[in-house]
């Protein structure tokens, strides 16, 4: 990666499909570039355009995908929503003139890709998860380089590991600050605070299950619970009444506008792995029970949970495994004494890569050009430099071109 490049008012596209593990990363990117003067663009679907979080200085332009699925009937339409796709990402770049186009995977970032390729625009990909997605799988050869977040990704060919950059995945810069605070205290009398969601849409599998699994642990322990939990609409009242039947006192709610603050002050973490939970895990320092989903492409989040389990931060239990008595199992045996999650908290801790978005905005850099003003600068700083040099020698002769 070129940090020297030139790094004036330059354009960059960013595809995304219209998920917060998609557009969480590519939000983080575009602060990132937008702090250094740069102007960014957003494609996107009807989704992603709308999706809480998104910076206002951000233009979102929403493009057909395609989606192709496993019956072949629909392959046509398909295919046809991502030729419309590619030629609406055309006219955009003629508009636009990008230095560089990066996918965060996703139906979105298909055509968007196929179109800067076509147009001899660099282009990079982001791979959030520990298995590398469908759609960067078909463009792994097309693209300039491929930015991960783990060290082994799967399903990424070795043919291509000459433009492999290992980054990270970026995080929203509320939990990136979370970082330099240190683990909340945690003593032998004092609260446990467990945070548990499942995703920006609950997990009912949680609903059931941690509530029971709690009331399971030692009196000693129990006693000292405070919980926070995310859940689905539909489940809510059942699971406060099972809170209330365990005395465990609990907040619930289906959406939590102030989760960082919910992250900073948590001991234990209960839910999904998802990349971007375990990015904000890490990058804060966090111990979770993590839960992969068992219908996730590729099992991925099982993948994802690799690094961090290996660190001792965090503990993987399969769904068909995970029931109250595990739960309780696995709490136990991490909060037993101050000292075991205190040292889980650091395993999290030194997984994180804070650098994410600053080092993929380096990259997107290395691959920009320089605007005609960037050269005409970066010109008559060398001659001035060369006619200094010259004059000190006591030469006749300019010789600077």
């Amino acid at each position: 990666m070129n940090s020297d490049a030139p790094k004036s008012n330059r354009h960059f596209v960013l595809a995304a499909g219209g998920t917060g593990g998609h557009l969480i990363p590519a939000f983080a990117l575009a602060a990132e570039l937008d702090a250094r003067g740069h102007h960014v663009a957003l494609i996107t679907d009807e989704r992603g355009a709308n999706i809480p979080g998104k910076p206002d200085y951000l233009t979102a332009h929403v493009l057909p995908a395609g989606r192709f699925g496993k019956n072949p009937l629909r392959w046509l339409g398909g295919a046809r929503a991502v030729r419309d796709g590619r030629n609406m990402a055309l006219r955009l770049f003629d508009a636009f003139e990008p230095s560089a186009v990066i996918g965060f995977g996703g139906y979105p970032a298909f055509p968007a890709l196929l179109a800067s390729t076509k147009a001899g625009i660099p282009s990079v990909v982001h791979e959030q998860n520990a298995v590398l997605g469908r759609v960067n799988r078909l463009l792994a050869g097309r693209v300039d380089a491929i930015a991960t977040s783990y060290p082994e990704v799967e399903r990424l060919k070795e043919k291509y590991e000459t433009k492999v950059y290992l980054v990270g995945n970026p995080v929203r810069a509320e939990v990136l600050e979370l970082r330099k605070q240190d683990f909340p205290e945690f003593t032998d009398e004092g609260l446990l605070r467990v945070l548990v969601t499942g995703g920006s849409q609950g997990a009912s599998i949680l609903s059931q299950v941690v509530p029971d699994g709690l009331a399971m642990l030692p009196p000693a322990l129990r006693g000292r619970l405070q919980v926070t939990q995310q859940c689905r609409q539909e489940d809510i009242d059942a699971v406060r009444e099972r809170y209330l039947s365990h005395d465990i006192p609990a907040e619930l709610g289906t959406y939590f506008e102030d989760m960082e603050e919910r992250l900073a002050d948590c001991h234990v973490f209960i839910g999904r792995a998802g990349a971007s939970t375990i990015a904000e895990l890490t990058a804060v320092g966090r111990p979770g029970i993590l839960i992969p989903l068992p219908i996730a492409t590729d099992d991925h989040q099982a993948a994802n949970t690799r690094e961090i389990v290996a660190a001792g931060g965090a503990r993987m239990v399969r769904q068909a495994n995970f029931a109250p008595k595990e739960l309780a199992k696995q709490i136990q045996a991490m909060a037993q004494k101050p000292a075991s999650l205190a040292n889980a908290a650091h395993g999290a801790w030194n997984c994180g890569r804070p650098d994410a978005a600053k080092e993929l905005a380096d990259l997107m850099e290395s691959f920009g050009g320089a605007d005609m003003m960037d050269v005409i600068r970066v010109g008559e700083g060398e001659k001035r430099s060369a006619a200094t040099s010259t004059a000190a020698e006591g030469a006749t002769k300019d010789n600077v071109q």
